[in-house]
């Protein structure tokens, strides 16, 4: 929780848990007013992830304002470094068109430091997070719960991408009562998927897909690797799911930090060693409007009713 007060602390929020507007800026420059505040919910057991203590998972709820009626909501998802720039960035660009964004913290809600030490043993550990925030948001007025995605950064990518297979989107609908309807990773370690036991993408829930990498990521240390993991799914899913890959982008490519070499066991196609992470404008924008591009189209009434 500590990191969640900081975090309201560096926005400006006087107070936990009351709401507060702001405006936000996207990226293509327009700007638009927007309800902010500190909430929590119950995390919801899943299969998945086995049996784990339930913990209370706080977020920041983003809402944009002078919207009428329930508006879609993307779920945003941190990486192993914890709540960063990329949240922020995502939500502002996604707030000013209208799509409210519920970001989780996730170490905060298990008093970890982050990074390859200081995070879970599993990613699956995480997914009852995902299923407290979709069940949060089932509960909320102004949300439309059929018109709910997910948004993910390395960590969070492949919590993504796992919410995309059909086993674990259909236990997190159980969960939660909500089935996302659109999901985009960034960088998901796609050379881990089919490979890693536990971790499979064989088929695509009734959902869209979306998979942002560089070309220069060190964990994949292969620029065509998300692209053969969408290929080697059914024709019907490979419908649905879309891989970008940016030139010369590393991992993290879409944040605002400065560039960091870490030691990670899950670099290296599972080797391990030391890698990198680095900020690259032109990706970053690039990457900023593609997720635009994709939740405002997957989100669209027509666009969720139609799955």
């Amino acid at each position: 929780m500590y990191k969640v007060i900081a975090f309201s602390v560096l926005l400006g929020w006087a107070l936990p848990f009351a709401a507060q507007g702001e405006v936000v800026s996207s990226a293509n420059g327009s700007a638009a007013s927007v309800s902010k505040r500190l909430v929590s919910f119950p995390s919801r057991p899943v299969p998945s992830a086995g049996e784990l203590a339930q913990l209370r998972v706080p977020a920041v709820l983003s809402l944009p304002s002078n919207v009428t009626g329930p508006v879609p909501t993307v779920v945003i998802l941190h990486g192993s470094a914890g709540m960063d720039s990329r949240g922020p960035l995502h939500a502002g660009d996604l707030n000013a068109r209208g799509i409210a964004t519920l970001e989780l913290d996730m170490w905060g809600a298990r008093g970890l430091a982050g990074g390859a030490k200081g995070r879970p043993a599993r990613v699956h550990d995480t997914l009852p997070d995902l299923a407290g925030a979709l069940a949060y948001l089932a509960t909320q007025p102004g949300v439309d719960s059929h018109r709910v995605g997910v948004l993910g950064f390395s960590w969070g990518g492949v919590q993504a991408v796992l919410a995309a297979s059909a086993p674990i989107s259909d236990e997190l609908q159980q969960a939660s009562g909500v089935r996302p309807v659109a999901l985009a990773a960034f960088y998901p370690v796609c050379w881990g998927y089919n490979r890693v036991p536990g971790y499979d993408l064989k088929h695509l829930a009734p959902a869209r897909l979306l998979v942002l990498t560089g070309a220069k990521d060190q964990y994949d240390d292969d620029p065509s690797m998300c692209t053969t993991l969408v290929s080697s799914l059914p024709a019907e899913d490979q419908a649905r799911a879309q891989v970008v890959v940016y030139p010369g982008a590393q991992h993290g490519f879409n944040g605002l930090e400065a560039a960091q070499e870490y030691e990670d066991p899950f670099l290296h196609r599972g080797k391990g060693g030391l890698g990198r992470s680095a900020p690259d404008p032109a990706a970053r924008d690039a990457s900023r409007k593609a997720v635009v591009a994709f939740f405002t189209g997957s989100l669209a009434p027509t666009a969720a009713s139609g799955r």
